[in-house]
């Protein structure tokens, strides 16, 4: 255990340095024939519900090496359990980039996993690509250059809850439960920016550990405050939970709105009971897959039948089997803009070199755009609402910029 805390500490002692072509290129984990990857996921733990993701994205690399690979590669997807654990995330990196010896991190899902592995992956320049978490911080291009984000801002997602909260309830109060860590506390952030010397008079908070049992004391405590609007920023277990308890204490706020990480039909919404979370609002960037407006829609017909055939196993109404796809389904394109000239340099360069990237299963109107300057490469998120069967986008699709 000393060991691992003081190999921690030491990850964030060399000064980083942006990606450059002009030395010998880095190709580690590359040869003419594969490229590794590698990759941390929940299979186990408190949010478990996240393996999902993990799992769509190695039958998307299934899908391309049966494919004939990219540029003749075939995709060696290295994936280990980390329990949702930064100590383990820690040792699970280390075994992927020191024993594996792959070329790139991909997806590692959760902030505060990612927090632990940040300075490692890029002290080492090891390409750090499309993480599974919406921190803001994630776009930070000049402290962490070999890092970069996917999914849209934690922080300005809230930002538009805030909004909405504001134009149809000007007067309300609100109540804000969230995970303490990087990723709830965006979240709290977010709602500071718009409301700034409001924020203490209009929002009482009560935070929860990922270690907790539950959030039914927190969800209670909030209720006394007599709040009219209540922000749910918690991973799938705990959101599913706050739904069921919300409305078991016979708790209406006004608005409800719930972070995007946690609206997937199949892991949250119909465990928690489907009637119980009728209008609940959230944001939305991915194509729903209960959603019956999209029934002919060519991509996510090309979603279902991949599902059929390299997942079927996969729960056909947990949103997470979408964002593992459309996620792999970018690191693909990353991977095809290098060619034959594949390093780490260079695959970090084309990771920050997406132009207007259309992905299927992304919403009309929302595209992948990245550049040396924009590692949040997601900005734009349309309104939804729980209907009790499905998500109901309404109002137009809403672009944000870093907050940070």
């Amino acid at each position: 255990m000393l060991h691992r805390r003081t190999a921690v500490l030491a990850f964030g002692a060399t000064a980083l340095a942006a990606p450059r072509i002009g030395r010998a290129a880095d190709t580690t984990g590359i040869t003419a024939a594969e490229i590794r990857i590698g990759n941390t996921a929940p299979y186990s733990g408190p949010a478990s519900a996240y393996g999902t993701i993990a799992r769509a994205e190695a039958a998307y690399f299934r899908m391309l090496n049966e494919q004939g690979g990219i540029a003749g590669r075939r995709i060696a997807f290295i994936s280990y359990d980390d329990g949702y654990s930064p100590p383990k995330t820690v040792e699970q990196v280390r075994r992927l980039v020191e024993q594996d010896k792959v070329a790139c991190l991909f997806q590692n899902i959760g902030t505060a996993c990612n927090s632990a592995i940040v300075r490692y992956a890029n002290q080492r320049k090891v390409p750090h690509l499309f993480i599974g978490s919406g921190a803001d911080k994630w776009g930070s291009y000049q402290d962490t250059p070999w890092t970069i984000g996917w999914q849209p801002s934690y922080r300005i997602e809230a930002q538009i809850y805030t909004h909405h909260m504001l134009r149809e309830l000007p007067r309300a109060r609100m109540a804000l439960l969230y995970q303490n860590d990087d990723f709830g506390k965006d979240y709290l952030l977010g709602v500071r920016d718009v409301l700034k010397d409001r924020f203490d008079a209009v929002v009482t908070t009560a935070s929860f550990e990922v270690t907790d049992p539950t959030i039914d004391s927190q969800v209670l405590s909030l209720q006394r405050s007599g709040a009219e609007v209540l922000l749910t920023a918690a991973t799938p277990k705990f959101a599913a939970q706050a739904i069921r308890k919300v409305f078991d204490i016979g708790w209406r706020p006004a608005l409800h709105a719930l972070t995007n990480v946690s609206i997937s039909a199949g892991t949250v919404m119909l465990p928690a009971g489907a009637e119980k979370g009728v209008g609940i609002v959230t944001s939305a960037y991915l194509k729903d897959p209960t959603d019956p407006g999209w029934k002919d829609d060519p991509g996510m017909r090309a979603w279902r039948d991949f599902m059929q055939r390299y997942y079927p196993e996969g729960d056909l109404a947990d949103a997470g089997n979408v964002f593992g796809y459309g996620i792999a389904a970018t690191m693909a394109q990353a991977i095809r803009q290098c060619g034959k000239d594949l390093s780490r340099e260079r695959l970090m360069r084309e990771a920050a070199n997406l132009k207007a990237l259309d992905v299927p299963v992304l919403l009309p109107g929302v595209r992948v755009d990245t550049s040396p300057t924009n590692y949040h490469p997601i900005r734009q998120m349309q309104l939804a609402r729980w209907t009790g069967s499905t998500w109901e986008r309404f109002g137009e699709v809403i672009e944000g910029a870093p907050a940070s």
